[in-house]
């Protein structure tokens, strides 16, 4: 560790915090409600980044409510705790601090009803305006399997006025099949003043569906936050689990975890190049990337007997090994993939009208990046090195460490640019561990956590960092689920990244984040 909590708040005489025993894979620490948004401030200073904050419901316990904040640099980790009693749900808001916390504390405020002190915008977020007011979903007394009253009620969105400001309202409901978002403009003739997103239409009570699972059972549901994520996801959740339970993976499963994650990542961001290239009107790229695409998921239902590899990492490990064939099929897939792709490169490279519509279009900063907590290759690609594969480095990375690709320009070419680069590093990881995998089992007995423990872990998915927090009660029954999705920061980014741009390049430049609905709205 770099440096601990009780360093960096030794100077601030009004706050006392202990250790928490409960908290594993990370340090815990507990501290008075008083000091949140002072230790907020000072590990701010300290170049700390928010990376989540979260509520959980304690009064089945004779307590009241816990909130959470966890924050990283470089490879260290930390959750910091504070205790609210049930008479005065209140903490201090963190978001004059971090900006990440704006729409964190409005999702607490919405989904349990706590109250932060000092937010600036408290309308609901991912709780609609049609639902109850006194409807909170993450609390215990909850019954989510009853339907809730519909009520009449409006979300107030921020307007610009002046001459020559009108308003363009795009969505929910989109001409493609893609899921339910909604964009309202602010615009002065083509130019865009103002965006505001509203999400939340895909809400499925993920995190309170895990509270009826067990810790086996849940790295299926984990699995299906974001289908397109399902490896991601399902490591970041077996991970915690591990964490709470103590138990350690063997390498191989830690390898074949690996192997599955490059592969998504992979699949994903090739598919994402055409889909850019192709609102430029550039269709070409679309097909022949999505026939890369559909080279792979082919032979992952060949191999893993899934398309999209999913419920294969539980708790333990894996649940399948790779023979010598299968490895021999995966290098002539990957010598496949990667010599039709430098030929699309050298096209995309060469073609004038990407360049025209790629470049300077879209641009997110470093500075705003860093402000708003971006995370992945949205993060990368605007300058700021971001990559839980060598900030919490594990099995393979070690060994096979990624080459990190950062640009500046921030623009839809340069989160397209890290995305090539990251496909080439990617297959040259694959490679890597088809040619050292190491022996050994593929699964090890995952032990029921105690009741009272939690297990916080991370995983670098392919948008970027994933974060779980579980905490389980008796027999191993999730208490608490905490799932944070990259989707949750980056939305931030394109608000602030179309600024400035004309309202046709909207679609190019959302399409270069590609964030998801899914993940975003549980």
């Amino acid at each position: 560790m770099s440096v601990s909590l009780k360093e960096i708040l030794k100077g601030i005489a009004d706050i006392s915090g202990s250790k928490d025993p409960s908290q594993c894979g990370v340090s815990g620490y507990v501290i008075g409600r008083e000091g949140f948004a002072k230790a907020a401030k000072a590990l701010k200073g300290a170049g700390f980044r928010l990376v989540a904050e979260w509520a959980a419901d304690d009064r089945l316990e004779g307590k009241g409510y816990s909130v959470y904040a966890a924050y990283n640099k470089a490879s260290e980790y930390f959750v910091i705790k504070i205790e609210l009693p049930r008479e005065d749900p209140s903490f201090p808001s963190l978001t004059r601090k971090f900006i990440s916390a704006y729409r964190f504390e409005r999702q607490i405020n919405s989904l349990m009803g706590l109250v932060p002190s000092g937010h600036p915008d408290l309308r609901p977020w991912i709780k609609h305006e049609d639902w109850p007011d006194d409807a909170f979903p993450l609390r215990k007394d909850f019954d989510g399997k009853k339907g809730l009253p519909r009520i009449d009620g409006s979300y107030k969105w921020f307007r610009a006025e002046g001459e020559g400001v009108f308003e363009i309202a795009v969505g929910p409901v989109h001409a493609g099949i893609i899921e339910p978002g909604h964009f309202r403009f602010q615009s002065v003739g083509e130019d865009i003043i103002n965006l505001e997103t509203m999400v939340g239409y895909v809400h499925k009570g993920i995190e309170k569906k895990f509270e009826e699972m067990d810790w086996r059972a849940g790295a299926r549901l984990a699995g299906r936050v974001s289908g397109d994520t399902t490896v991601a996801h399902a490591i970041a959740y077996c991970r915690a689990v591990e964490a709470a339970s103590g138990v350690i993976v063997s390498k191989r499963a830690d390898w074949l975890r690996a192997l599955l994650l490059e592969r998504e990542r992979v699949a994903n961001h090739i598919g994402d190049i055409g889909a850019i290239c192709n609102d430029t009107a550039f269709t070409f790229m679309l097909y022949q990337c999505a026939i890369l695409r559909e080279k792979i998921l082919k032979n992952n239902e060949r191999i893993f007997g899934h398309r999209l590899t999913m419920d294969k990492v539980v708790p333990g490990g894996i649940t399948f090994d790779v023979s010598g064939e299968d490895s021999q099929l995966m290098r002539r897939e990957m010598d496949e993939i990667i010599n039709e792709f430098e030929r699309l490169v050298r096209i995309y490279e060469d073609h004038p009208s990407l360049e025209d519509r790629l470049y300077t279009t879209g641009v997110l900063t470093q500075k705003t990046a860093e402000e708003i907590g971006a995370v992945g290759f949205v993060a990368r690609s605007s300058g700021v090195r971001l990559d839980v594969r060598f900030q919490d480095i594990h099995p393979p990375y070690e060994t096979l460490v990624p080459r990190v690709t950062l640009l500046t320009s921030g623009d839809v070419h340069a989160r397209t640019w890290v995305r090539i680069e990251e496909v080439r590093d990617s297959i040259r990881i694959i490679r890597g561990i088809l040619d050292a995998m190491p022996e050994g089992l593929v699964n090890v007995d995952c032990p029921r956590p105690a009741k009272g423990r939690s297990g916080f872990a991370v995983a670098e998915g392919w948008r970027g960092e994933i974060v779980y927090w579980i905490r389980f009660g008796a027999d191993g029954i999730i208490d608490r689920c905490m799932a944070r999705d990259p989707s949750s920061v980056n939305w931030l980014s394109i608000e602030q990244a179309i600024k400035g741009n004309i309202v046709p390049d909207f679609p190019l430049c959302n399409k270069s984040f590609n964030q998801s609905y899914s993940g975003h709205d549980l």
